[in-house]
């Protein structure tokens, strides 16, 4: 019998073939469905040793690792060396990130600025991965990582000069509001083009290894953005040089309008996307402060160690809208976001520094009208610099300066014709 002749009986030659498009587990007006979504117990995960080989941990990319359980306490192997100290440190962050959120928010519908993006839900990631960070290290981020600046001190109001572009903007009017950049804080330049940064992120730790150096790099994408070509790309080159980055994928579940299924495929997830190159891959609970930590550190001692990259998927969702231009009510279940299986990551890490015996509700009430008064006392000193519609703009010279070395011939002209 030949191979042309070995056609089920259900199926002929002339059967159409159908088009296939992944759909969300619920639409606008549906209830909430998470049960794709499978969690494993806190604590149940193994923590394997830093130098293990990717081929024996493939199962981790398919789990979830968490440390806090349900009633707040820290279990597992993955419970990290963090003091209560650094814990409220890092809840006091998160907290701030919220905050600032609020107020710009409320400043973009007040027409002080064109455009913003909140966090709201993804606090942890970013915030408690910086701290797992050395001095020098560099973060090569999308515009949802701003706990990253916050965690490493860097000033409010520089924040909300550059959302502004006002007089005291330190990108000068140069990049969209949120689009930061901060070369002593280990904060590369932000892209508006998904995923550039992951090429440029494995670029940067191959020159770090090729020096010498000791410096280490992050790389971050949304889910969506892992369909870009250059993700692969970049883990192409990072698997091929062992460069010494983390490859992070924040899944937060939703791209613009679109879920995760889409740009995830039938891969099941995406640190999966990893093991096809050979690259450890792990999968966290970003609202699990003390896990995204101790993930974190697992996977840059292994960059700091010329063990190579490893590939970070953080389980975490989108409470807010992808930015002040999008409507998430056109696409998702308005109570999706309170149905979300893994919480709140600010109320977990502050139920469990109430469990054991750091926190109070009172110190938490207190902390939150400390940090409020701080975001709204940096909010007045920016605006005071200007805003979008009123006071001090950046100058027309920062046009010509900081492209070119020696400015060419007719560019100083342009430049002598405006007088700047």
């Amino acid at each position: 019998m030949t191979s042309n002749t070995m056609i089920s009986n259900s199926v002929t030659a002339d059967t159409p073939l159908r088009f296939h498009v992944p759909e969300p587990a619920s639409r606008p007006g549906g209830q909430p469905d998470f049960s794709n979504v499978v969690i494993p117990e806190a604590g149940s995960v193994r923590r394997p040793p830093v130098d293990v080989a990717p081929e024996e941990i493939r199962d981790l990319a398919y789990s979830i690792i968490r440390v806090l359980d349900g009633e707040g306490k820290a279990v597992g192997p993955w419970v990290p060396d963090l003091g209560n100290d650094d814990l409220i440190a890092g809840l006091r962050n998160m907290m701030t990130l919220r905050a600032f959120d609020a107020r710009m928010q409320m400043a973009q519908r007040q027409g002080k600025t064109s455009f913003y993006m909140q966090h709201t839900g993804e606090e942890a990631v970013s915030s408690a991965f910086r701290i797992a960070l050395s001095p020098g290290d560099m973060n090569f981020p999308t515009y949802r990582q701003a706990g990253l600046l916050i965690a490493g001190g860097y000033p409010l109001v520089d924040m909300m000069c550059q959302i502004y572009s006002n007089e005291r903007d330190p990108l000068k009017g140069r990049q969209l509001p949120v689009m930061y950049s901060s070369k002593e804080n280990g904060f590369f330049t932000i892209s508006g083009n998904l995923t550039t940064q992951f090429v440029q992120a494995v670029g940067w730790a191959m020159a770090s290894a090729i020096k010498g150096d000791s410096r280490i790099a992050a790389a971050w994408v949304g889910d969506g953005a892992t369909a870009e070509p250059d993700f692969h790309a970049a883990l192409v080159f990072a698997s091929t040089y062992k460069a010494p980055v983390v490859l992070n994928v924040v899944n937060n579940q939703w791209a613009i309008s679109t879920f995760q299924g889409i740009a995830r495929g039938n891969s099941g997830t995406f640190a999966a996307r990893g093991l096809g190159f050979g690259i450890p891959a792990l999968r966290v609970d970003g609202n699990d402060y003390l896990a995204v930590y101790a993930v974190a550190q697992w996977a840059i001692e292994r960059a700091r160690r010329n063990l190579g990259p490893t590939l970070v998927e953080y389980v975490t969702y989108r409470a807010g809208a992808h930015s002040t231009s999008d409507d998430p009510s056109a696409y998702r279940p308005k109570a999706e976001s309170d149905g979300w299986p893994l919480g709140d990551p600010l109320l977990r890490l502050k139920d469990h520094l109430i469990a054991v015996g750091a926190w109070s509700q009172e110190r938490h009430t207190q902390a939150e009208a400390e940090i409020l008064a701080t975001v709204i006392a940096a909010q007045k000193e920016a605006e005071s610099f200007g805003t979008l519609h009123s006071g001090g703009k950046p100058s027309a010279r920062d046009i010509f300066e900081g492209v070119y070395a020696e400015m060419p011939p007719h560019l100083r002209r342009q430049r002598q014709q405006i007088g700047v």
